[in-house]
């Protein structure tokens, strides 16, 4: 299995709302033993184990809008389907604090899961959507998802991040224990 955590490279996008599943992504790591680690040009891939189930956990090192690449690469080189993907993103069509789980179907409009899609070829892969909630009135969705969470979000953003990652390590044990 390969988890993805989608999101931005650099200090200036590391706490804003298309984050969320980079974040989510790091949390993961936290609650697992990480074996190995290793950084290419596109991304920090991890090799990590929860619960005995072993698992790669990817940070792309692309912009949002490119993550099929470093996506695509991952599961070609060690020979996955997207069957075997789990993808953590940010989601403004739920709201803020929220998580669900997926499997399959559109992508709304995020361009992250765009690009995979179309790398891949595919939309039959896992996702864990974190809620960051609608941009205010007015507001440029794309604004809204490249700013950080406000203080009064914070609290909120933190819960789900940790919230995201245990799904995602449940997913993990699920799909596991079918496949033995």
């Amino acid at each position: 299995m390969v988890v993805a955590g989608l999101g931005n490279p650099g200090s200036h996008y590391r706490n804003t709302r298309h984050n969320a599943g980079r974040m989510a992504a790091e949390r993961l790591a936290e609650i697992s033993e990480v074996l190995e680690e290793d950084s290419w040009r596109e991304g920090v891939l991890a090799l990590a184990r929860y619960e005995g189930e072993t698992f790669l956990i990817l940070n792309p090192r692309t912009y949002m809008n490119l993550s099929g690449r470093p996506v695509s690469a991952v599961l070609k080189a060690y020979g996955f389907s997207p069957e075997n993907l789990i993808v953590i993103h940010d989601d403004i069509d739920i709201p803020l604090g929220a998580v669900k789980k997926k499997f399959a179907g559109g992508t709304a409009g995020h361009r992250g899961l765009d690009s995979i899609v179309e790398r891949i070829g595919r939309k039959d892969f896992m996702r864990v959507r974190i809620g960051v909630g609608r941009p205010p009135e007015g507001e440029d969705p794309a604004d809204y998802v490249l700013s950080d969470f406000t203080p009064d979000e914070a609290e909120a953003a933190r819960e789900a991040v940790v919230k995201a990652a245990e799904a995602a390590a449940g997913m993990l044990t699920e799909t596991q224990g079918e496949q033995a």
